[in-house]
């Protein structure tokens, strides 16, 4: 039976056989011998049609069969140059499509040849060797022919225009869905977000800290202070005046703008439903798919209900969002390198790693994600004898500006603002060098004489990196010598002050004589203002370091012994030349010197090490018995100063260099942080482990639990969490599955196809892994608000494994050509799988345009599957074959 298509000739076809399907396309697609007048090129051609036909003719499934020629890398199924086959045939016979008979002459298809873009499996990648491509009126296209890539956003041609509404909502179908879904974000975060007038859990520390950048008092916290600056911000804008204590629990007064500080804060949680669905359609993910992800963080209660409060942790979620974001952008230009695009989400994802550890240092496990994206991929390119040496440098040498430097950068800005905002004495001054805190507004500083002398009453600073001041109080150690404890204390407390005193067997001070300054060499006594105790030390091991020596409290003004005595050795001056340096005076801030103990020629010395809880968590006092001159542990400043004798000072001479306090501030960060450990003597019911967090075994409790107030309980949406963790499961057993029967030389996946779903499970499960497992190892207390970051990266797992067997067959290293639109209304598409179901090739030129427009007009091999099928395109202008 004989059967017409528009634009075609007569075509032969037979109801089932796939005998007479190939008879159908020999007869219609034979080359015309006017279109190929050498005869060589004919031979050529009828060579690689029956090598096509018979491989599409073998009856053996797919799995048995040998690998495919590939038919991408110089010919075109489309192309009548150099014998292939013709696009179409008219019904007269005549050929159409590149060949000269269609009107295209030899220097068009030279020109064509230069651009035509090489496609090799490299890796499974499609590697393109050039993206600029002439189209049907010979003017250059810029990367039309990069298709889809391997673990990346397929290749979108330019979508066609349909006439009406409908077309319109095609053509920004990717908007309309963006704004769909902010608008429902919005709504579920914004939702009475004020209708809680009382300070909910956390509040009380971010919202007071916000209250400090409105002040511009300085205060001290474990988080680096990006977000807090946002919630100082968040304040200004809304007209909060600084004023409320934010203790929690208590009801918000009027003249407290908590609903619209809320609201800001909550933007950042809005934005993270726009940008998964984003990120999904960067990773390639079919539409449905990119839905489902999309309306898991949309109706995640976890997310939402973390979002509508004065924390920090939607803006952490939120550049979590987008460093996941930039890097996929990333990793689909990466044909391009070097390029704008290249450069610019390059510089995006560095950029975001930046803000993300600016708000915590949680920050830093996605950071490790990009890190070792990024050490996979240079170790890849080094493996590419093609690539030259000077590129391959030029690779490290980008990464590392804007991967390395840029984020630290931006991470170091962020202190910079924050010293320059505060800057007034407030509380915590104390976990600042001398110097800085001598620049600040409101310290008692100027008034404190700038030389040291016998009788004057002191603070001593540790210079060591996140030091704190020489602390005693009433409590004794439990062990050991069972004396009063002496710590280092990061907090301004009457505990820290000391005084100047001669040794035993020294006159002491009496006002009536000349003063008696303090100078290098001098044996000294400490006496600790407080409690009478004088410093000692004694061949007892230290609490912690038990290399070192204990220090401790001892005696009175009437009773003590040699161990009392210690040696005053100067460092050196920071602000004074070596000349002014020769009376040997003491003087305060600038002065640093170490405590030798004059028996067992150990120095004074506070490092990192913390007490357990019977020293509140306060950091150890030990004498060392090592005489290291360069351990900064061991170095001492004068700080507070008090003596009536002499004349006031001008600390406000002496500038703190900006990267000592820079680091000063990080370390007593660490040090702080890592003394958050849970106490054995104490149960916290708010508390948990993180083994409990997968399966939502517990959750948090947000604020009191009274009959009259509104109540909040952290915790996740089952269905997104469970399936999530089962999904971990599931997907490591995949992984091993295919791993296996790809060792026994099973056919299951095309070159490409493996890789590109292997990236999308690095990037699912290594995002899992490193938001999780650190705290597995971590001593310090933890809660359920520690995992909340985790799913941003989990929960794509469980939808991976279910669109993966779909996105298998549609092929994900195939490419797109596209068709001059005078050629014919109808395109011959050639399945690069083989075998490929119909429905599954246009599901993919539906996903490839964005939208259905196109439709089977004739399967060439049956009803079971096909490499060969024409189809017709609906736009005007423009038609895209696969290949």
């Amino acid at each position: 039976m004989q059967r017409s298509l528009p634009g075609h000739g007569t075509t032969s076809s037979s109801s089932s056989s796939a005998h007479s399907a190939l008879s159908a396309v020999r007869r219609t697609f034979r080359p015309s011998p006017s279109s190929s007048p050498n005869r060589a090129d004919v031979d050529i051609a009828d060579e690689d049609q029956e090598l096509e036909l018979a491989d599409l003719a073998d009856p053996r499934p797919w799995e048995t069969r040998a690998p495919l020629k590939h038919y991408g890398s110089h010919h075109s199924v489309h192309s009548a140059d150099h014998g292939h086959l013709p696009l179409y045939k008219d019904s007269h016979g005549n050929a159409h499509g590149h060949g000269d008979s269609a009107g295209i002459g030899m220097e068009t298809r030279q020109r064509r040849a230069q651009a035509q873009v090489q496609y090799g499996e490299k890796e499974g990648d499609v590697t393109v060797s050039e993206t600029d491509v002439l189209d049907d009126q010979g003017k250059w296209q810029k990367g039309h022919l990069a298709g889809p890539g391997v673990g990346g956003r397929r290749g979108l041609p330019p979508k066609q225009r349909i006439p009406g509404w409908k077309g319109l909502l095609m053509e920004h179908e990717e908007w309309v869905w963006t704004g769909v879904y902010t608008l429902l974000s919005m709504i579920t975060r914004y939702w009475r977000i004020g209708a809680a007038n009382y300070v909910v859990w956390d509040e009380a520390h971010f919202g007071k800290f916000g209250s400090h950048y409105i002040n511009r008092d300085f205060y001290f916290d474990v988080h680096p202070p990006l977000g807090k600056m946002l919630v100082g911000l968040a304040g200004l804008l809304s007209g909060y005046g600084g004023g409320f204590e934010f203790k929690s629990g208590v009801e918000y007064p009027e003249d407290v703008p908590y609903t619209a500080m809320r609201v800001f804060l909550a933007s950042f949680g809005v934005m993270l439903v726009p940008i998964a669905w984003w990120t999904a359609g960067e990773l390639g993910w079919s539409r449905w798919t990119r839905h489902w992800v999309t309306i898991c963080v949309l109706c995640d209660i976890g997310w939402l209900c973390i979002s509508r409060f004065i924390l920090l942790d939607s803006m952490l979620l939120f550049f979590t969002f987008t460093t996941v974001l930039g890097l996929v952008k990333f990793h689909n230009q990466r044909h391009d390198a070097f390029g704008e695009d290249w450069w610019l989400w390059l510089v995006f994802t560095g950029w975001s790693i930046g803000c993300v550890c600016s708000i915590k240092w949680v920050g830093a496990f996605v950071t490790a994600l990009v890190g070792v994206y990024t050490v996979e991929d240079l170790w890849d390119k080094f493996g590419d004898l093609k690539m030259p040496i000077r590129t391959y440098v030029k690779h490290w040498i980008a990464r590392i500006a804007a991967l390395i430097v840029l984020p630290f950068i931006v991470y170091a800005a962020c202190f910079k603002m924050h010293f320059l905002v505060l800057d007034r004495s407030g509380p915590g001054d104390a976990q600042m060098s001398s110097l800085f805190q001598a620049r600040l507004r409101g310290n008692d500083f100027a008034e404190s004489p700038l030389e040291v002398a016998y009788g004057s009453k002191l603070t001593l600073k540790n210079y060591g990196y996140g030091g704190g001041l020489l602390h005693s109080h009433v409590q004794t150690y439990p062990a050991g010598s069972a004396q009063q404890q002496v710590t280092c204390y990061h907090y301004k407390d009457e505990n820290n002050h000391w005084v100047i005193t001669p040794p035993w067997n020294a006159d002491p001070v009496d006002p009536d004589r000349p003063i008696r300054y303090l100078l290098h060499g001098d044996e000294i006594r400490l006496v600790h203002a407080s409690t009478g105790r004088n410093l000692h030390s004694h061949s007892i091991a230290a609490p912690v370091t038990k290399e070192n020596w204990e220090v401790a409290g001892y005696g009175n003004e009437t009773i003590g012994d040699e161990n009392d005595l210690w040696v005053v050795e100067v460092v050196d001056d920071t602000h004074r030349s070596r000349k002014d340096q020769e009376d040997g005076r003491i003087h305060s801030l600038t002065t640093r010197m170490r405590f030798r103990h004059r028996e067992l020629n150990c120095y004074l010395r506070a490092a990192n090490a913390v007490l357990p809880q019977w020293g509140f968590k306060q950091v150890e006092v030990s004498c060392v018995k090592e005489n290291n001159a360069k351990d900064v542990h061991t170095y001492w400043n004068v700080e507070s100063h008090w003596n009536d004798r002499l004349p006031p000072g001008n600390a406000k001479l002496y500038p703190s260099p900006f990267w000592r306090d820079f680091i000063h501030l990080n370390v007593a960060m660490w040090t702080s942080n890592n003394a958050l450990v849970p106490d054995p003597d104490k149960e916290d019911i708010l508390a948990s482990k993180p083994y409990d967090w997968p399966f939502l075994h517990l959750g948090l409790r947000m604020c009191g639990w009274g009959d009259g107030q509104i109540k909040f309980y952290l915790l996740g949406t089952p269905v997104v969490w469970w399936f999530s963790s089962i999904a971990l499961v599931l997907g490591t057993g995949l992984v091993g599955w295919v791993l296996a029967r790809m060792q026994r030389q099973y056919k299951d996946w095309m070159p490409g196809e493996w890789d590109r779903w292997l990236y999308v499970v690095k990037i699912a499960f290594g995002g899992w892994f490193f938001h999780f497992v650190p705290f597995l190892i971590m001593g310090r207390v933890t809660y359920l608000h520690h995992y909340v970051s985790t799913p941003a990266t989990e929960t794509p797992t469980q939808v991976r494994l279910e669109s993966a067997p779909l996105d298998s067959r549609l092929g994900a290293s195939a490419a797109l050509t596209r068709v001059p639109a005078h050629a014919a209304p109808h395109t011959l598409v050639r399945s690069p799988h083989g075998r490929a179901r119909p429905r599954n090739l246009l599901l993919w030129l539906d996903q490839a345009l964005g939208s259905r427009q196109t439709r089977l007009v004739r399967n060439l091999d049956g009803c079971r599957g096909a490499q060969f099928l024409v189809v017709q395109g609906l736009g005007a202008g423009h038609l895209w074959a696969r290949e």
